[in-house]
């Protein structure tokens, strides 16, 4: 469930590895494959299709140099034309193909889906930005330096609240085969102190987005679940995009089986069923590439919200060093060819993704099927996002 900022992560799944000796010899051969999306130009020349473009050469690199046992790629131009991309494989123990446009796990951007949903209860009257925790959720947040009432929405969901994440507290195999209650996870952050009082410092805390999922549950008296299908899913025909059933751990679409390693220096292991349950509001969504680029593109272009909470969202503030910033569950990065492009990302143990797209309507995501355990690997794939969308 982490985003990246900088070169620190954050997770209620915490990061594990992998040696690049797991990444089997059908993996080399599987290298380079392309597929194009059904948008795709024409067929090229024979020559033209030996020389692989910057994105495919982006996701070869992430499986030969940086041992990613499989990475996907979707990208979309600016007249909505989509290419598909594959490398690797889709499992080390059978070699199969990677299947294109797989779902995948897609962790933290599962909190831009949560601050939508905040954010158009805002727009309908429910919700104030401004309003104390303690307004709908009275009493329940309180700690050792944490007062309900006087942390806002807004710190909620900018992460300047100064609540303590409750993934650093959380092993990954003690994860894997356990259900997770919302309140569990709240009770976990509590029994810690305050990393900063509310306001004053942007801090990653996935606990801030349980509480936004608490809240969204309290004011419409549904399952935040079915309000997110409701809300952003049916209503964009997103029909890969889902929220896992209590004790649902596999993935129901083809998919590339997605690999962890914890200790750092430990084997890879095959992590494609696990319970998801400890990200829920923070980090649950399963989703595809393609229905990532949807999703942001439908958000950008004022689909999901009104103008306000629209620019609400977008106004951001620093977070960590690499000029990476934070919005109401949205991120603006800096692209190589200019300007920003917006998305989320997230990690969870078996996937990494990253991607969003820019203000003239380009969109791109990228999927490992390994979290990626060096800054080296970090960069290639934030890399290849760049690649795809100055390309």
């Amino acid at each position: 469930m982490r985003t990246q900022t900088g070169q620190s992560r954050c997770s209620a799944a915490r990061r594990g590895g992998r040696r690049r000796r797991a990444v089997s010899a059908a993996a080399a051969v599987a290298i380079g494959v392309l597929t194009l999306g059904t948008l795709a130009p024409p067929a090229a020349s024979a020559a033209a299709a030996a020389r692989p473009d910057a994105v495919q050469q982006a996701l070869n690199t992430l499986v030969r140099d940086d041992g990613m046992p499989a990475a996907l790629a979707s990208v979309q131009d600016r007249n909505g034309r989509t290419r598909t991309y594959t490398a690797g494989v889709g499992d080390l123990a059978t070699g199969s193909k990677v299947p294109r446009d797989g779902q995948v796990r897609i962790g933290s951007n599962t909190k831009a889906f949560t601050a939508v949903v905040v954010l158009q209860l805002v727009g309908e009257g429910k919700i104030d930005l401004g309003a104390f925790v303690d307004t709908y959720l009275p009493g329940l947040v309180r700690g050792k330096g944490i007062d309900g009432s006087r942390i806002t929405v807004r710190q909620l969901l900018q992460h300047t609240s100064g609540l303590p994440d409750y993934g650093i507290h959380l092993d990954d195999d003690e994860i894997r085969n356990r259900y997770f209650e919302p309140r569990e996870l709240l009770d976990l952050a509590l029994k810690h102190q305050a990393d900063a009082a509310p306001g004053k410092t942007w801090g990653y805390s996935n606990t801030n987005y349980v509480l936004a999922g608490l809240i969204v549950q309290k004011v419409t008296g549904r399952p935040l679940a079915e309000e997110m299908d409701r809300r952003i899913i049916k209503r964009l025909g997103l029909r890969h995009t889902y929220f896992p059933a209590p004790g649902e751990m596999t993935v129901r679409e083809p998919h590339p089986r997605g690999y962890h390693r914890n200790p750092a220096d430990g084997p890879l292991r095959d992590f494609t069923e696990m319970d998801p349950s400890a990200g829920w509001a923070a980090g649950q969504l399963i989703s595809t590439n393609s229905d990532l680029n949807r999703f942001f593109t439908a958000l950008l272009a004022g689909r999901l919200l009104p103008a306000a909470q629209l620019a609400e969202m977008r106004t951001t503030v620093p977070a960590g060093t690499s000029g990476l910033r934070y919005g109401l569950g949205l991120t603006s990065r800096p692209l190589s060819c200019g300007g920003v492009y917006w998305g989320h990302g997230g990690d969870i143990a078996g996937y990494e993704t990253r991607g969003g797209v820019t203000d003239d309507g380009r969109a791109a995501n990228v999927a490992v099927t390994s979290i990626p355990t060096d800054k080296a690997a970090a960069r290639h794939v934030n890399d290849a996002v760049d690649k795809a969308l100055c390309g």
